[in-house]
């Protein structure tokens, strides 16, 4: 089977680079030529552990292409994925759909055989329904091009483990598909030999799925740092509070964790254009609870800040301060809505000298602040500093030997915003450590 990839930002590069290790002749476009011409020669333009191994092997192989012709997709394969960015409209919370707009009306003039397109983008429920009816109006094969909706559930740092070897397929068609169902069937054959769930619904349901599987996990994740807030006043350990809910197995530890909260590219658009379409759709009130969500999240930056703020008297005007941490989550250099960045941004606003480093995410930091201080590595980012952020819980700051730190800094204190590090051992040598949630 051919099989074309539209868009070859994370999703999409992805996405084709792991089709064609499963076997599949690909065909990856994108309408950047520079992104094309990168991952033609073997180089990401992102971070993303193991991704680029696969790239260039099946790059070699001869089953992986990239291009910026329509026309040579459309007569490539039959079946086309669909993996543009849906991001955040800047005058609304609601999900930008002109690049997906775009792909549809860019390739469907030039579908004149029966074909298939599975949408992989996360969408407003409704979406493809309305691209259903506009591919079949279009497309010179009309009725013979059917659109079907598998979300995606990648998780960045992971991504590659998660498309091979996902926890389950769910695919969407519309009502009288006939193909489509078993094309995707065919297309993730090896994974559903190995047991892995296949979940058959309508389009609407499949777009639902990927939405509400986020805003669960934003909700899971503001709830423990709700928790937090509430631990800080009252002398409580919402460490402690938080490994003795994991043991109740409705509730479970992952994403349990308290701290700076949650950023990147999807849970938090993806929670605001939900609550966007729930008005749209009449039902704004049932999703109102998604609003106390994102401002949960939000508060726990600014409690960081005024934590760090405390540390040093009270003010930030003149005091130098070291940074660990860009990207929004370890094992990515993704900054988009980076808790990390925004916190560092706002206390260099407030007057400080703030020196940022982490081990992937700088150029894309310096790029988005450049009036940010930043070092190649972490020594260098924490020298002369009067207060240490730990910010993303990199491996390479959970395992800081704090000794080391020490002969460098200013004065020893920092702020643990992810709760990554033992604080009596900090303590133990001679640290003020503060994180959140914590007495």
């Amino acid at each position: 089977m051919k099989i074309s990839v539209i868009g070859t930002g994370y999703l999409g590069a992805t996405h084709a680079a792991c089709m064609a290790e499963l076997g599949f002749d690909v065909l990856g476009i994108d309408v950047d030529q520079a992104k094309v011409d990168s991952l033609s020669s073997g180089r990401l333009p992102f971070f993303e552990p193991g991704l680029e191994e696969v790239l260039a092997r099946n790059l070699a192989a001869g089953r992986l292409r990239f291009t910026t012709d329509y026309a040579e997709v459309a007569e490539f394969a039959d079946v086309h994925f669909i993996c543009v960015g849906t991001p955040q409209r800047a005058d609304s919370n609601a999900a930008d759909l002109s690049y997906l707009d775009a792909a549809v009306d860019a390739l469907a003039p030039l579908l004149s055989r029966p074909t298939v397109v599975i949408g992989k983008s996360t969408v407003p429920v409704g979406t493809a329904a309305r691209l259903a009816a506009r591919l079949a109006g279009t497309a010179p094969a009309g009725a013979d091009v059917e659109l079907a909706w598998s979300p995606e559930f990648l998780r960045e740092g992971y991504g590659v483990e998660d498309t091979l070897r996902p926890n389950r397929i769910v695919i969407g068609t519309a009502p009288g598909s006939r193909r489509a169902e078993a094309v995707m069937r065919e297309v993730c054959a090896e994974q559903i030999a190995a047991g892995i769930p296949f979940l058959t619904t309508d389009l609407e349901t499949a777009e639902l799925v990927k939405v509400s599987a986020n805003a669960f996990l934003a909700t899971k994740i503001s709830f423990i740092n709700a928790m937090a807030e509430v631990c800080e006043v009252a002398g409580a350990d919402v460490i402690k509070l938080a490994e003795a809910l994991s043991h109740d197995d409705r509730i479970g530890g992952k994403f349990l964790g308290p701290g700076l909260g949650f950023g990147g590219g999807c849970l938090p658009k993806d929670i605001r254009a939900f609550m966007a379409r729930a008005d749209e759709l009449g039902v704004e009130p049932a999703l109102s609870f998604l609003r106390e969500v994102d401002a949960i999240n939000q508060r726990r930056r600014a409690r960081t800040i005024d934590i760090a703020r405390g540390l040093i008297g009270g003010s930030f005007s003149g005091r130098t301060v070291g940074v660990l941490g860009a990207a929004f989550k370890p094992n990515s250099d993704d900054i988009r809505d980076s808790p990390a960045l925004d916190v560092a941004a706002t206390i260099s606003s407030l007057g400080a000298r703030v020196t940022v480093y982490d081990p992937e995410a700088l150029e894309n930091a310096r790029r988005a602040h450049p009036g940010l201080g930043y070092a190649t590595s972490m020594l260098e980012a924490v020298r002369d500093a009067e207060v240490v952020l730990l910010l993303t819980e990199w491996a390479e700051f959970r395992d800081a030997d704090p000794d080391e730190l020490a002969k460098v800094v200013a004065q020893p204190r920092i702020v643990d915003g992810r709760n990554a590090l033992d604080p009596e051992q900090w303590r133990e040598r001679g640290w003020t450590y503060r994180a959140l949630g914590r007495p």
